[in-house]
């Protein structure tokens, strides 16, 4: 006697046979040259030099065309046949839509190339009224957007995979895997169409004639890798989905019974959520550092906004204003359609909270306003537009600092230290440093570590009246593969005012020669300017 299984993970595969053509007559909708129900519709992609059908409509199937024929071939036996390139892109693009779509039900989707989806519905399928209203629910929502749709739930993704392939909507209990697949034809399993031709020859042509044999003959003939997915199917083994998305570490939502679609209900909405996940994240000493709200449409469409803040976020007031700021500076402005069912409000990524003991020190709070100024900025600007620049451990110009993203690194900013500048001194490095060096036209140059008496940039001749340096720097040769030229840098003045930071790239006498030992002429560069 078969010992009860204590398995609780449930699986429901979907399978969408014509998407590619499903995705052609929603595109062409009320356009001429719309695939048409009463006639065949094939997809045709060029394999092995060759135009075949990849996908086609019911209509075809019926007249006898199939995946793999030739395009000639259909043609002969369907003069009439509709003919429509594949676009892979864009049957992926509907794919990873409607998992987007799928979230409603449960953040565990799964992408089940090419034309499938895995969704582990464990625990969650009482919400929706059992497992039988809830695969009836996605079936007619997907039927209503314009799908043919093909669903199974079933303890193994390869158990439910299968089913849905050979069987119309059904329900495999938790143990009974064995029994719901050995009837059904071998080539349900999904496996390489080599593998299914050897399995009919050799007169296997059911899956319980394969499950019948010892797997070590499975094996030996056929490889491991089939012999693992027939366990899968019949219930003897498993194997876990590869989810979309990792699940988040809070998560609020709220259906509506008639879709919103006003900005001041949806305002309210986002703000009842923050409400909800605060008090959540609160219980367990955890604040937001990433928020991310979805809306559903009841269209199908689903339209994800998300905001990052550089601090735990702890407060209500705090998670209305980032998304506030963020809705506010979105190029695509929220369209709500014909409104929404569905809202949800999910904190992606948390921290601890740490409490501060705070004193008189005003400074304590001016770094919690820098901060949520930062995090408002991040939200309308984007977080890669607001940055902070921290000094870093070399004297090369160009590398002696870097811009980070300002959420991340402001306290770490805040507590850098930099050089300090000598009172009453004139800067040391010029106020703009160009992010590459521009070469400048040098006539001639007091040599060996002399200043050049006029140069030209950007077309304009320069008199160069006033001088200081040389600061000389070497490249650091020990973090490079190729020898670097030492620089002299010069800061000038030219007669109408403007101060330039140049340099000679390169020394007289023993880094300016050539293989022959002779001197070249160096090159002259203006990295920056000051004032």
């Amino acid at each position: 006697m078969k010992a009860p299984s204590i398995r609780t993970r449930r699986i429901l595969s979907l399978w969408l046979p014509r998407l590619p053509t499903d995705r052609l007559k929603r595109r062409f909708s009320g356009h001429d040259g719309a695939p048409d129900d009463t006639r065949p519709c094939v997809v045709v992609g060029k394999l092995n030099n060759a135009l075949q059908i990849t996908a086609l409509n019911d209509v075809a199937a019926k007249n006898g065309l199939e995946a793999g024929l030739p395009l000639a071939n259909a043609r002969a036996v369907c003069p009439d046949v509709q003919v429509f390139d594949a676009d892979e892109a864009a049957d992926a693009k509907l794919l990873a839509d409607i998992a987007d779509w799928c979230d409603r039900f449960t953040p565990l989707v799964a992408l089940d190339p090419p034309h499938g989806l895995l969704l582990d519905i464990s625990g969650c399928a009482h919400l929706f009224g059992g497992e039988a209203a809830m695969l009836r629910m996605v079936c007619a929502a997907l039927h209503r957007q314009g799908f043919i749709v093909n669903a199974a739930i079933a303890s193994t993704p390869a158990c439910a995979r299968t089913m849905t392939r050979a069987v119309q909507s059904c329900i495999v209990p938790d143990g009974g895997e064995e029994r719901a697949v050995g009837s059904l034809p071998v080539f349900a399993l999904g496996a390489d169409d080599a593998i299914t031709r050897g399995l009919r020859r050799a007169g296997l042509k059911t899956i319980g004639d394969v499950a019948s044999r010892a797997p070590h003959e499975i094996t030996a003939r056929f490889g491991a890798a089939f012999t693992g997915l027939l366990q899968q199917a019949l219930g003897q083994a498993d194997a876990p989905i590869s989810p979309r998305k990792p699940l988040p570490d809070f998560m609020v939502e709220k259906r509506f019974a008639e879709p919103v679609a006003t900005d001041t209900v949806i305002a309210s909405i986002l703000s009842g959520l923050a409400r909800m996940l605060v008090t959540a994240m609160e219980k367990q000493g955890k604040g937001a550092r990433r928020l991310e709200a979805s809306f559903f449409r009841t269209d199908g469409a689903v339209r994800t906004i998300m905001v990052d803040a550089g601090q735990p976020v702890t407060k209500t007031n705090v998670i209305d204003r980032l998304f506030r700021e963020r809705l506010d500076a979105l190029a695509d402005p929220l369209d709500p359609g014909f409104g929404f069912d569905l809202i949800r409000l999910s904190a992606s990524r948390v921290e601890i909270v740490v409490q501060e003991q705070r004193d008189f020190d005003t400074r304590s709070q001016d770094n919690d306003d820098v901060a949520a100024l930062v995090d408002r900025l991040a939200a309308r600007l984007g977080s890669r537009r607001v940055v902070v620049h921290l000094p870093q451990d070399t004297h090369i110009p160009e590398r002696a600092e870097i811009a980070a993203p300002a959420q991340q690194y402001l306290a770490s900013a805040s507590v850098a230290e930099w050089p300090e500048r000598a009172e009453g001194e004139p800067p040391l490095r010029p106020l703009r440093m160009f992010e590459r060096p521009e070469v400048i036209d040098v006539p001639f140059a007091a040599v060996p570590d002399g200043p050049p008496r006029r140069f030209t940039w950007r077309r304009a001749t320069h008199a160069v009246v006033r001088v200081e340096g040389p600061e000389r720097i070497a490249m650091e040769w020990w973090k490079r593969e190729e020898a670097a030229l030492t620089r002299d840098y010069f800061r000038v003045e030219d007669a109408e005012g403007l101060r330039f930071w140049i340099y000679r790239d390169g020394l007289y006498g023993s880094e300016l020669i050539d293989e022959k030992g002779k001197p070249i002429e160096p090159k002259w560069f203006v990295h920056g300017l000051f004032g």
